[in-house]
């Protein structure tokens, strides 16, 4: 008698006589195959004649999701179709996501993503994940309980403050963390089932989404303070109670201020790290590491612009002087290259003008006259590298990029702000300004443009090249604290996989079909750096970290439905 995934016996269900628990097979999407069961599987689980009698292979079951995907006229429709193939058949999901990255991943994240959180409460179909509101609080381990899997060695949790660039959109913002996680196994290959979406419900401040009937959280402004300060602790507490210290937990889209204080609150007592602030310097890190070998220079001899000072801009800067001070300068001249420019101006010293917040103030200029506008930075600094991430569309204006384009033979323009209608510039817009010599790279997808003749291909900063790797890495070897070392890591191995091929094509990053083999070289590394550096926990030390890695992947290949005991080996 066939087994179910508990080692236990298939049994009636009592009040259904005659239906056995093989139909769980049929239900539950880490289990179920479709019409790819064999005869003798569904006659061994009790499923015969509960499925039509045609018989289909994975790569046929394939065929026919492409075409149900191309019958449907928008990418939100796509997006609904592909969380609704995930929710009843999981390997056969991934298997599509991982048949074509290009095309799939911005159906599944930015940009699709950022639609679909704005159309959360008309699209949501099935629970996926834990929302875990305020008032829970006091009680918040017994909500996590209730998760059924009990080896999560993967969190992405979100409170819903800042989605992409789209703002508050409280549980709505949802959609992030789910994302997220399918990339972690999709480009990765970390086990769905080890992975946990969560959304904290602080209420939104939103008002929109306060009045609007198809909202589905709490209808009050956010918690603030000492009470939301006292329920993040709680939650943090919970998880390693629940699943243990070495849980990676990635924190996504919160606010400014809270993301940069939950960064340093938790950073040494939590494996954890903040995406928004790590993950995007990380992979922009890399992008400009790679447009040296365009340059010929180092990245200490270039002079660095950045239109925003938030989450993002703040963590790349930070980053870049990390990665030049492993050039040989001090920290005072690398962060003498740097300048940054906010809603209210050039960041400067005692700026009269709405002054300045501590996490900016590290990269406010020492004796400079305040500067009002982008433009005139651009003039008066002359900038080698210019980086956006405001989520301001537009940002980039057709003076400043021609500006760049007449200050250097090959200007670096990085417009990296999401979803594409608040990139700082377009790709076409970048290259047209410049003759064509603009090194450039965006946050969202951007089609590749012809100019003079020449294709170029622009590269997606998109943080899955770095923070699926880099989780994977951690979990295999047990970090159970991240230091900034990790991420300079991963970016150094990113811009060393980029080829020249990829430069010659206008792109500073591998193409996103190559993700999966970026996430395992990164995972390596890192690997190497924990147990050389004493970080790791997972003891003995493999031989082969390359085996040791490949071993612990998720298949999304059919298995034998057949054997006595069916169950999920753990990392």
């Amino acid at each position: 008698m066939m087994m179910d995934r508990l080692g236990q016996r298939p049994t009636k269900d009592e009040s259904s006589p005659g239906l056995v628990r093989g139909i769980d097979y049929l239900r539950n999407p880490q289990l179920n195959k479709g019409l790819a069961f064999t005869i003798e599987e569904r006659m061994s689980l009790g499923i015969h004649g509960l499925l039509p009698a045609v018989v289909r292979t994975q790569e046929e079951q394939l065929k026919l999701c492409k075409l149900n995907l191309e019958r449907y006229p928008d990418d939100l429709s796509k997006y609904i179709y592909l969380i609704g193939l995930l929710d009843r058949n999981e390997k056969l999901f991934y298997r599509l996501l991982e048949d074509d990255l290009e095309k799939m991943m911005p159906l599944v994240y930015t940009p699709t993503v950022g639609l679909a959180c704005q159309k959360f409460g008309m699209i949501y179909r099935r629970p996926r994940g834990l929302f875990i509101s305020f008032h829970d609080k006091g009680h918040v381990y017994d909500v996590i309980r209730n998760w059924p899997e009990h080896n999560v060695r993967a969190i992405v949790v979100t409170d819903g403050e800042r989605i992409l660039g789209l703002g508050d959109l409280g549980v709505q913002g949802m959609g992030i963390p789910i994302g997220k996680l399918s990339l972690y196994t999709g480009l990765a290959g970390i086990k769905p089932q080890q992975c946990l979406p969560i959304t904290l419900d602080v209420g939104t401040d939103n008002q929109m989404l306060q009045r609007d009937p198809m909202y589905m959280g709490h209808r009050h402004a956010r918690i603030t303070g000492k009470d939301y300060d006292e329920f993040l602790d709680e939650f943090m507490e919970a998880v390693v109670q629940r699943f243990g210290q070495s849980t990676l937990i990635q924190f996504e889209d919160f606010g400014n201020k809270n993301a940069f204080r939950f960064l340093t609150r938790y950073r040494e007592r939590y494996c954890m790290f903040n995406d928004d602030i790590q993950g995007t310097a990380a992979v922009v890190v890399a992008g400009l590491l790679a447009s040296l070998r365009l340059t010929n220079t180092k990245l200490h001899e270039n002079t660095i612009v950045f239109q925003g000072a938030g989450e993002a801009s703040l963590g790349i800067a930070s980053l870049c002087v990390l990665a030049m001070l492993k050039e040989g300068v001090s920290e005072k001249e690398a962060k003498n290259r740097i300048w940054m420019v906010d809603s209210l101006g050039l960041i400067v010293q005692d700026r009269p003008k709405g002054g300045v917040t501590t996490h900016k103030s590290q990269f406010a200029r020492q004796n400079h006259k305040p500067v009002d506008t982008l433009a005139e930075v651009v003039r008066q600094v002359k900038p080698t590298v210019l980086i956006g991430a405001s989520a301001i569309g537009g940002a980039f204006t057709q003076d400043i990029l021609v500006e760049m384009g007449e200050n250097n033979k090959r200007p670096v323009i990085f417009a990296l702000s999401n979803p594409t209608i608040k990139a700082e510039c377009t790709a076409e817009e970048a290259y047209s300004a410049t003759q064509g010599r603009a090194i450039f790279a965006s946050g969202s997808p951007f089609k590749p443009v012809t100019y003079d003749g020449k294709t170029l291909y622009p590269g997606q900063g998109n943080n899955s090249y770095i923070f699926p790797g880099t989780a994977l890495g951690i979990i295999c070897c047990g970090i159970m604290n991240i230091p900034d070392e990790i991420f300079l890591l991963a970016a150094t191995t990113l811009a060393d996989i980029v080829t020249a091929d990829d430069l010659r094509n206008g792109s500073v990053y591998p193409p996103i079909k190559n993700i999966k083999n970026c996430s395992l070289q990164i995972a390596i590394k890192l690997m190497d750096y924990a147990y050389t550096n004493s970080l790791a926990t997972v003891h003995p030390k493999p031989n082969n970290y390359e085996e040791f890695i490949k071993a612990q992947l998720y298949d999304t290949n059919y298995s034998s439905s057949l054997p006595e005991v069916y169950h999920f080996p753990d990392i």
